[in-house]
């Protein structure tokens, strides 16, 4: 199989897949949750009928509570997101409610103060940049015997930003047709997603260095390709078997408030193991061959 003969195919594939949720965020921003934010969210049920959306976001206005955005949950619940409310606005708020659509009860009360969302955004942020970089260094002294070690490093880096450029489309998109939003949950989620990747990119360039001494003769883009269809099937096996079908039960029986995180890992833990064969490895050859001096050269002479 001359998987490496179709890279380009690949890398417009992914491009066509991630750019559509890559739009959304850029024309509507990131769907952040109180987490990130700052803010209160308060899930209520109803004995009567269950009021509109527009009509609690209006009571929340006559109380000068602001940003308040309602969602209905499949079970029937109203999870109502706003600014930071404290004991005594939230207590304003259910009497409020009582008065105006019947008895309600509180199923769930959270809130965040705006600077522990900042916190736990500068430390997300950080956990990513970090974990990076460490993996950049530990694959090049990992492949410190091999020409152009960093190359593996920085190639793994690039598999692991088009996973995690997927998961934030899919998020996108989710967030405009379900409601998504990135939350703690999100997070880990993203995490162990980054962590997965990392792993099967390695997978493949170990089989790769491995090669690079028993099958020294051969062109390098050809020594490649072998690596990956050695790794192909192990690669695949792993992730069908042990991971992807338990987390599709879980999609699908798990129930909706794992829903969007599970989701999260079976497009990242999917897309981990297609980005290690289809971008890491495709990159290492387009590197290799300076594949981008032929693309200018191309356009020059048109």
């Amino acid at each position: 199989m001359n998987l490496l003969g179709k890279r380009y195919f690949f890398f417009t594939l992914s491009l066509l897949v991630i750019l559509p949720g890559l739009i959304v965020l850029a024309t509507s921003g990131l769907p952040l949750s109180i987490d990130f934010t700052g803010g209160s969210l308060l899930e209520v049920t109803f004995v009567g009928t269950t009021p509109q959306p527009a009509d609690v976001i209006t009571l929340y206005e006559d109380a000068n509570i602001k940003d308040a955005k309602v969602q209905t949950t499949d079970s029937g619940t109203l999870v109502i997101r706003s600014e930071f409310l404290d004991n005594e606005k939230r207590d304003t708020v259910l009497t409020s409610m009582n008065a105006a659509f019947g008895e309600t009860t509180i199923q769930r009360f959270d809130s965040v103060g705006p600077s522990i969302g900042e916190q736990v955004t500068s430390r997300a942020a950080m956990a990513v940049g970090v974990s990076s970089l460490l993996v950049v260094i530990f694959i090049a002294w990992s492949f410190r015997g091999i020409k152009g070690a960093y190359r593996y490093g920085i190639s793994a880096i690039l598999a692991m930003l088009h996973d995690v450029a997927l998961i934030f489309s899919v998020t996108a998109l989710g967030s405009i047709f379900l409601g998504w939003e990135i939350d703690s949950l999100f997070l880990t989620g993203l995490l162990t997603v980054i962590g997965f990747s990392m792993q099967d990119s390695i997978v493949v360039f170990d089989r790769i260095r491995e090669n690079s001494s028993a099958l020294r003769r051969l062109d390098y883009e050809t020594l490649v390709n072998h690596s990956i269809v050695q790794t192909l099937q192990r690669s695949i096996n792993t992730q069908l078997m042990t991971v992807e079908f338990l987390l599709l039960a879980l999609a699908f029986f798990g129930g909706v408030t794992l829903r969007q995180f599970v989701v999260v890992l079976l497009v990242g833990l999917m897309s981990g193991t297609y980005s290690s064969i289809f971008i890491a490895a495709p990159v290492l050859v387009v590197w290799e061959k300076q594949e981008w001096k032929t693309w200018f050269k191309k356009k020059a002479t048109v």
